[in-house]
């Protein structure tokens, strides 16, 4: 045999060993990847990465949350860092009241110290028998013990004027509160029947969609039966591919609005619920007289800018004060003694009282009253003219807003009778098609004004409500 054949020999040998090895391999792997699979099942289900799904699977089993607007409004007072931070504001200025109130009050204080001086050997100087005098002479003893309560005034025209100013101020933080407060309400108030909008909207593109889809098995049996062409169940088709993408588009404006409204409600933006003021609420006006009424009385705006001029008005009168002298009071009563004893060793009497009373009138200090004058008038003179601008925004805005709120009551109204009207046109429609008396474009365009009405009619609530609450922002709450 060649050395070819043997090697071709041995070739054959090894591949069939190797066939022979594989073969009884093979059922063991299978069988061993069997078990691991079967004993292992929690170590594969902890493997699993975490998904935004798993995170929002509580939320599957727990009911929808039930809100009315009113409770909408409450819920996102607690939470909206704008409105915290106003509030908060408010809180220091009431805090800023009580810190200038009490610079008007006497200030009590107890006073305790010991004072050592070294003696200078001999008696001169001392104040008891028996005691070497000190070395510092203008230290009273060597030993000396102090322990008096001491109450202190300062009367002057410039702390009551800083307490008008933080009066003033406190009535200014306050305003600007409320301008938080109810620019959150407006909000709120656009963002809940936003939702309800979209919901409405998302309602009618699933029923146009069912129209469409009704419509186009209407035309392939008209055509099926010689009634009509293929051309009018194709602009069907085409009609009902448009319906669905119309209702995808309304499904995710819905799910964004409805996720919009949960930041602003939840501290979990996840949290289901459900609203339950209606969208389409009875229309009601308020009178113009009674709005005039309640913007010159209860709008934060205005209410700001008075309290910025009273607190302008109030740091020029402060600045001002520091060309008049003030007047310092002080009265101590207690202990100030070489002994810390009531009487002394021969029986002089250590504890007692004593009162002072000073007047610091101002005489030079390079101008430093009179720039701060003109500061304050600075700053008065600009606080009158924000008034001004203030008091002739709210004119026009009273204006405006109340207009819009007429005019959006009127397309209100008008689309309510509207929406009604294009159903029964869409189903008079319809009839006069399957009865061959109407052609495939008046079907469509009576499917798309319903459409196109029923849209516009949600748009119009919201614009109704969003234009009542701007009126209430700007007067409060309205009757």
């Amino acid at each position: 045999m060649s050395s070819r054949g043997t090697k071709g020999a041995r070739r054959q040998l090894f591949i069939s060993r190797l066939a022979v090895v594989i073969g009884l391999a093979v059922p063991v792997l299978a069988n061993a990847q069997a078990q691991a699979q079967s004993t292992a099942p929690n170590d594969a289900s902890a493997s699993q990465p975490v998904t935004s799904a798993s995170l929002q699977a509580p939320h599957a089993s727990t009911p929808p949350v039930s809100i009315t607007l009113a409770e909408a409004q409450q819920r996102a007072l607690k939470i909206e860092p704008s409105l915290l931070a106003a509030k908060a504001a408010y809180q220091s200025s009431r805090q800023d009241r009580t810190i200038a109130r009490s610079a008007l009050l006497p200030q009590l204080s107890l006073i305790n110290s010991y004072l050592f001086t070294q003696s200078n050997g001999t008696n001169n100087g001392a104040t008891l028998p028996g005691e070497r005098g000190q070395v510092f002479i203008a230290n009273n003893a060597v030993h000396e013990y102090i322990n008096q309560f001491q109450a202190t005034e300062t009367v002057g025209l410039a702390q009551l004027a800083h307490f008008q100013a933080t009066h003033a101020l406190q009535a200014q933080a306050e305003a600007e509160r409320d301008i938080a407060e109810r620019g959150l309400y407006a909000t709120v108030t656009q963002f809940y029947y936003s939702v309800e909008a979209a919901e409405a909207k998302l309602k009618a593109s699933r029923d146009a969609e069912q129209e469409a889809q009704r419509f186009v098995d209407l035309t392939q049996k008209l055509e099926q039966g010689g009634e009509v062409a293929h051309a009018d169940v194709l602009k069907a088709e085409l009609q009902l591919e448009q319906r669905e993408r119309d209702r995808g588009d309304a499904a995710l404006a819905a799910l964004e609005a409805h996720e919009a409204l949960g930041v602003l409600l939840f501290p979990d933006p996840a949290t289901p619920y459900t609203l339950t003021d209606p969208l389409r609420a009875m229309v009601t006006l308020p009178d113009e007289k009674e709005i005039e009424k309640l913007a010159n009385f209860k709008n934060p705006e205005l209410q700001s800018a008075t309290a910025g001029v009273q607190a302008a008005n109030s740091e020029v009168l402060s600045a001002r004060a520091g060309y008049l002298p003030s007047l310092t009071l002080a009265y101590n009563y207690g202990i100030d003694a070489p002994q810390f004893a009531r009487y002394g060793n021969s029986g002089e009497r250590f504890l007692g009282y004593s009162a002072e009373a000073g007047l610091n009138v101002p005489v030079w200090d390079w101008f430093a009253t009179h720039a701060k004058v003109k500061q304050s008038e600075i700053r008065r003179d600009l606080a009158k003219k924000t008034l001004a601008l203030a008091q002739r925004n709210l004119i026009a805005k009273i204006d405006a807003t109340s207009n819009e709120l007429k005019t959006a009551a009127a397309a209100f109204e008008s689309l309510n009778k509207s929406v009604d009207q294009a159903k029964e046109s869409l189903h008079l429609s319809t009839l006069r098609y399957q009865a061959g008396e109407a052609t495939i474009i008046e079907e469509v365009d009576a499917q798309n004004t319903y459409l196109s009405t029923e849209t516009a009619d949600a748009d119009a609530a919201v614009r109704y409500h969003v234009a009542r609450a701007n009126l209430e922002r700007l007067t409060g709450k309205l009757p």
